[in-house]
């Protein structure tokens, strides 16, 4: 669908009110169960009640459809704004919008799909993925299951080793072998409803950070309508929407963590500045260089994000395909995710033994168990691998 061409919501005319409502909800109700979240490893109802009740999980579905017709770059701003006050909630909340944006790119000229973006809307639907598979690991672009359609009806299963908040989502996009005799890269994403679906437990998730999302593996068993696989390939999708959105939406969550590890570490920093009136802390020394770190991270995600941006308003899906744009939005991921660990880990040295204890205002432990998960999603060693194909294949221009 043509981005540039959707009718804003009067959210996206004042998405500076739009953006203090949001951190309204995460002073008033993300940030207060956080911890709680963590530690009990919970989804974080509280949060999504309170940001369905603001239909922002219609965020990026567009108005015409009911949604509030965000673009990716308010989306990302959204998650920057939750990723301050909870890594988990802002971590579901970015995918979810991963796979909103997956059916609005790529599905919308079907009236099928254009019905269940009404009701994403009105229902506040909350969406999860599974893209990776036991037997394939972390690589989306490759599947050993597949869809077999018949007769209007679509079946399918799948081993999957992750599904972020599935037992909580009301749909979940699967990726799977395009047909019984497909190759592992032709691929097609399915809609599967919960109404349609049997999750059995392959796992629990008993985790260092991101506790919140609770994401056990599953053995995923669906049968449904067949016009709820995606009509576009799910190469085009991966291309243009799952792989550029997902590293924009979580690199900006990263992002709001870092910052809050920072604006925790600066209120230590005033706060041993009023004990020694006249003179300037060494703390404030190792603030300044944290703070460099933070505003390299800040540029890094603010370019990409709006790049993306307005490539998906200029429509030119070869661009999303080109070695030097695939290697950018990678870069993006591996110099965020790094980053972050390294922000939050100054923020502590600067905190101190209040930044160390885990019943300090300035607590910085969730954050830093949060960070190092950064790494992981999608390895940064598969990601230096891609990009280390493509530099040799990259052509000079």
């Amino acid at each position: 669908m043509d981005v540039a061409v959707r009718t804003l919501h009067p959210a996206a005319l004042d998405f500076a009110g739009l953006l203090e409502r949001v951190h309204a909800i995460g002073r008033e109700v993300v940030a207060p169960n956080a911890a709680d979240v963590d530690r009990a490893a919970r989804f974080p109802r509280e949060a999504f009640d309170a940001l369905a009740a603001e239909k922002l999980l219609s965020a990026y579905v567009p108005i015409e459809y009911g949604g509030m017709g965000l673009d990716v770059a308010q989306v990302a701003r959204i998650c920057e704004a939750l990723g301050q006050y909870c890594a988990s909630t802002a971590m579901i909340f970015a995918m979810h919008q991963i796979q909103a944006a997956c059916v609005v790119h790529h599905a919308l000229d079907d009236e099928w799909f254009r019905d269940f973006a009404r009701q994403m809307a009105a229902h506040q639907l909350l969406l999860a993925s599974a893209t990776t598979e036991l037997g394939i690991g972390g690589d989306a672009r490759q599947s050993l299951c597949a869809v077999n359609v018949e007769d209007g009806r679509y079946a399918l299963e799948k081993q999957a080793p992750v599904i972020s908040y599935g037992a909580e989502a009301d749909a979940i996009l699967v990726t799977c072998r395009a047909r019984e005799d497909a190759a592992r890269g032709d691929q097609s994403q399915v809609l599967v409803r919960r109404a349609d679906c049997e999750l059995k437990p392959l796992s629990a998730w008993d985790t260092l950070g991101f506790r919140g999302t609770c994401s056990p593996g599953y053995a995923l068993k669906a049968a449904g309508d067949a016009r709820d696989v995606l009509p576009a390939p799910y190469a085009a999708i991966h291309a243009r929407t799952q792989h550029p959105f997902a590293h924009v939406v979580w690199s900006s969550l990263w992002l709001g963590l870092a910052t809050d590890a920072m604006n925790r570490a600066r209120s230590a920093v005033r706060a041993e500045a009023r004990k020694k009136t006249g003179a300037v802390p060494i703390s404030a020394t190792r603030l300044a260089e944290a703070d460099l770190l933070l505003e390299t991270m800040r540029a890094s995600v603010h370019s990409m994000r709006d790049e993306y941006a307005r490539m998906l308003a200029a429509g030119d899906d070869e661009a999303f395909t080109a070695y030097a744009f695939v290697i950018r939005v990678n870069n993006l991921k591996l110099n965020a995710s790094q980053l972050v660990i390294d922000v939050v880990a100054r923020a502590m040295v600067i905190c101190g033994i209040a930044g160390y204890r885990n019943d300090s205002k300035l607590t910085l432990g969730r954050h830093l168990r949060d960070a190092t998960g950064a790494g992981l999603m999608v390895n940064n060693d598969r990601i230096l691998g891609q990009n280390a194909t493509l530099q040799v294949a990259l052509r000079e221009g």
